[in-house]
């Protein structure tokens, strides 16, 4: 049965820092994969992972950026990736089970956020391409290794976001006309149930699954909104400055997928949604705050619906017969 949405008393919260969620905590000989861990949470996150000791690889669709934004930061290894060309995620896992390590932690990190209409690979909309059937055959195809870590958690990064849509079933890729907000809504609620049906499949084999919403943070992740959009939204001011005193730093943003990837507090759990460095709990249907989780993020049918949907979609399912 999956965890339920009750809080576990972790003793964090919404000001917390990845470093306190991390303190006195010791993860040498530990192996994680961030995806984009070169900018915003992401590189915070890397951060944080690496100065507890854990070796941290930080797949890339920029290489080279990211070995920039990395440099001095120790036990971190670059790899080219590409989540929206399914070619570059099979190139990729290809290249890391060669390696023949075992995997504890993957937080599928990387993201884009209300772009512009965009088409990837045979005409997908770019958000659910990238946010969610990119990392989906990522961990599919790393799943020998995730098998083998004795233990290991996939952590997945959704969003409040997610609060905006469920998954548009009759047409996921927005072909009869496209919302930016609403396809960022879906795959932010795609990401959620992923950890929902990956934790029921994934548990007999103690790995463990959870998804997440970071908080507000402003990050490379908003190139695409306009001043306009964010003023209106009473994030910042017209000037740029913030003025939403709920905002968190890039540092406490990356609190909650860390702790989500690490937490005793989680041991023997699978398949929650977090947020503030806790389990979140449901979402109020009258509320509009965008706080807890949405029934329809959690919904174990609907978990199921979309994870056979992907496999159809990329052709990758490591718990099918074949997997090509």
């Amino acid at each position: 049965m999956t965890t339920p949405q009750l809080s576990t008393g972790s003793g964090f919260g919404a000001r917390s820092t990845a470093a306190d969620v991390l303190h006195g905590r010791d993860l040498s000989g530990r192996l994680a994969l961030v995806t984009g861990g070169y900018s915003g949470l992401g590189l915070e996150t890397t951060r944080a992972l690496a100065a507890a000791g854990a070796h941290v690889v930080v797949p890339a669709r920029r290489p080279l950026t990211a070995k920039e934004a990395l440099d001095g930061i120790e036990d971190v290894e670059v790899d080219e990736l590409d989540l929206s060309d399914l070619e570059s995620v099979r190139d990729f896992t290809g290249r890391f089970l060669a390696s023949d390590r075992p995997l504890d932690i993957v937080i599928n990190n990387a993201g884009i956020m209300a772009c512009p209409e965009t088409r990837v690979g045979p005409g997908w909309e770019a958000q659910f391409a990238v946010n969610h059937l990119g990392h989906y055959a990522l961990v599919n195809r790393l799943w020998p290794a995730l098998a083998r870590g004795g233990g290991a958690r996939v952590v997945s990064v959704s969003s409040a976001g997610h609060h905006c849509s469920g998954i548009h079933w009759d047409d996921v890729h927005f072909r009869d006309g496209y919302d930016k907000v609403r396809a960022y809504g879906q795959a932010k609620t795609a990401n959620a149930l992923f950890a929902v049906h990956l934790d029921t499949l994934g548990r007999p084999m103690g790995v463990r699954a959870f998804s997440l919403h970071p908080g507000k943070i402003l990050t490379p992740l908003q190139r695409h909104l306009t001043t306009g959009e964010m003023v209106a939204a009473g994030w910042i001011d017209e000037d740029g400055h913030l003025v939403d005193p709920t905002f968190k730093t890039p540092e406490q943003g990356a609190a909650t997928q860390v702790w989500a990837a690490t937490s005793p507090h989680l041991d023997g759990m699978g398949g929650v949604y977090c947020e503030d460095c806790d389990i979140a709990e449901p979402a109020a249907t009258d509320d509009d705050s965008m706080t807890g989780v949405r029934d329809h993020a959690t919904d174990p049918e609907q978990a199921a619906r979309l994870w056979t949907l992907s496999a159809e979609l990329t052709g990758v399912d490591a718990f099918a017969t074949t997997t090509p």
